[in-house]
């Protein structure tokens, strides 16, 4: 496990030079990272199911005086390999590389005992929380590769809460993306592109409100207190936690 170093904040132009793509762009934690980063100085990709909130985002990044965004709509649940070599080919046709790669993106249905978990569901989750964040990496990775220093960002949820009841394919998926950030780390630690694991504390999203119905969500923390984070492994400085688990729960 590592930390983030203590009152650590981005500088200015931390992320200067650099292209990012977030998966679940307008979601919580995404929505926050997309504005840390872009407020860093990186050139922003947004992929997100809806184009009227990927255009909101946009319009909110463009007013900070950065570097312009960019979207791409994509529902995960249905998305193709070729989707994913498409859209690959595009980011290297219009931006010429890529830096970064946050995998914010995250469908849960609920809580549930595996025997009424319905197939079509299973298969929906395991697509967005695992053969999405695999497919895409695979596709982007040659990109990434060209870069003198890239970082990929897999977002984990509470390993020990996910293994518990109820938690169904939302949990299997989370404890194999956790091996599939750990098998990736080991392909690709003597190279310029690091593999890190960011895992917040609960934070005021939708996904908490669906698991925790009946907890006071406003008393949990906005997904922006951990936007700095994001920047941190996304930036020259997460070099010191290549390969680990970036722990936020230590200071909530």
């Amino acid at each position: 496990m590592a930390t983030l170093p203590p009152d650590w904040t981005p500088a200015p132009a931390a992320l200067k030079g650099r292209t990012v793509l977030i998966t679940g762009a307008t979601g919580g934690l995404g929505r926050a990272s997309a504005l840390a980063c872009a407020e860093a100085g990186a050139t922003v990709i947004l992929l997100g199911r809806k184009v009227s909130a990927l255009e909101k985002l946009y319009d909110e990044i463009e007013a900070l005086g950065g570097p312009a965004p960019a979207i791409y709509p994509l529902n995960l649940e249905g998305a193709t390999p070729a989707d994913y070599e498409e859209l690959a080919a595009t980011v290297e046709r219009e931006f010429g590389g890529l830096d970064g790669l946050v995998h914010a993106a995250a469908h849960f249905a609920g809580l549930q005992p595996l025997r009424e978990f319905k197939p079509e569901e299973w298969m929906r989750v395991l697509q967005v929380n695992l053969n999405g964040p695999f497919l895409l990496t695979q596709a982007l990775l040659p990109l990434l590769q060209q870069s003198a220093d890239a970082s990929v960002v897999f977002v984990q949820d509470d390993p020990a809460r996910g293994s518990k009841s109820f938690w169904g394919a939302y949990g299997v998926a989370k404890a194999a993306l956790g091996a599939l950030a750990g098998i990736l780390h080991d392909e690709t630690d003597s190279s310029s592109v690091r593999i890190t694991t960011l895992l917040p504390p609960p934070m005021r999203t939708a996904l908490r409100r669906m698991a925790y119905f009946g907890e006071n969500t406003l008393e949990r923390p906005e997904p922006a207190e951990f936007a700095a984070a994001m920047v941190y492994l996304l930036g020259a400085e997460g070099a010191a936690a290549r390969g680990q688990v970036l722990d936020l729960r230590t200071t909530h």
